[in-house]
């Protein structure tokens, strides 16, 4: 039996979350064209008959410039501290020495997988360049490949990775795919639904608090806050007439029916709470 824990890490938007949920074969981490939409590590269990692999997901990887930045970096730092393979994933457009910089930074105490993501849109002279300059960096064990959006090489780096792995018991019974509670999915579907509907500062502003999850005999029902800063950005995200926040709630709610396997009916609120990304207390209420 193999078993142990690999936890990806990269710049935002390098495609961690997509490669999370193309190697566990499920939506587990919600994924926008937005930067910082991962805000918590999140851990998927993948269970075969000769192994477990426990993978994580990581915020992208920035300087803090509040506090909920800071508890974002602090679930990099601990994700550092339990690990026994890293995947160091790097969009294979984005600049090299940069993304190197960044790895060099977290003084990994283990190997490294170099991951190339959206290999299959650049030029394969450019590719090589990539593969070249990472495969001569100190805490690089490979270079794959791949692209996650398109499950491209997902198959090969998962055997590569459990054939890295060393010897041991599993570390979870049973076959759930996450420790994460089914309440924290659906706060983190409503929230992908708030970065794709909505512009600018918004989705930055606003996070999501489940208040209510309860199991009834043809249906769940699910009661949410959606927590924003300014009376102005309620204003956006209710809508004209309250259309947004309808809109919102109609396309969250078949999300969530889909990951549920369930009929929802789904209640949203909107709540203003000044300064909440910096506010210690608010930030623990919320799951940070």
């Amino acid at each position: 039996m193999k078993s142990g824990f690999v936890n990806i890490f990269g710049k935002p938007n390098a495609g961690k979350s997509t490669l999370l949920n193309a190697l566990v074969g499920e939506k587990l981490a919600i994924v926008s064209h937005k930067v910082q939409t991962t805000r918590h590590r999140i851990k998927a269990i993948l269970t075969g008959d000769d192994h477990q692999v426990i993978i994580s997901d990581t915020p992208g990887i920035i300087d803090p410039k509040y506090r909920l930045h800071e508890k974002m970096m602090l679930a990099v730092k601990n994700a550092l501290e339990d690990v026994d393979l890293a995947l160091l994933i790097v969009d294979a457009r984005d600049d090299m020495e940069e993304n190197n910089a960044i790895f060099s930074s977290l003084k990994l105490k283990v190997p490294a997988f170099i991951i190339i993501n959206k290999s299959d849109i650049v030029k394969n002279e450019d590719l090589e360049k990539v593969t070249a300059y990472f495969k001569e960096q100190p805490y690089c064990k490979e270079v794959i490949c791949i692209s996650a959006l398109k499950k491209k090489g997902i198959d090969e780096l998962l055997k590569k990775i459990i054939d890295f792995l060393p010897e041991g018991d599993p570390f979870y019974q049973g076959d759930d795919l996450s420790d994460l509670p089914t309440k924290f999915f659906v706060s983190e579907l409503i929230r992908e639904k708030i970065f794709l509907l909505y512009e600018d500062e918004i989705p930055y502003h606003a996070t999501v608090l489940v208040t209510e999850f309860k199991e009834k005999t043809t249906l769940i029902k699910v009661a949410a806050d959606i927590i924003v800063q300014r009376d102005t950005q309620k204003g956006i995200i209710l809508g004209e007439g309250g259309s947004m926040i309808k809109k919102l709630g109609t396309e969250a709610r078949k999300e969530i029916e889909a990951f549920l396997g369930s009929k929802v009916f789904l209640e949203l609120f909107v709540k203003v709470r000044p300064k909440w990304r910096d506010n210690e207390m608010q930030l623990k209420e919320y799951g940070y």
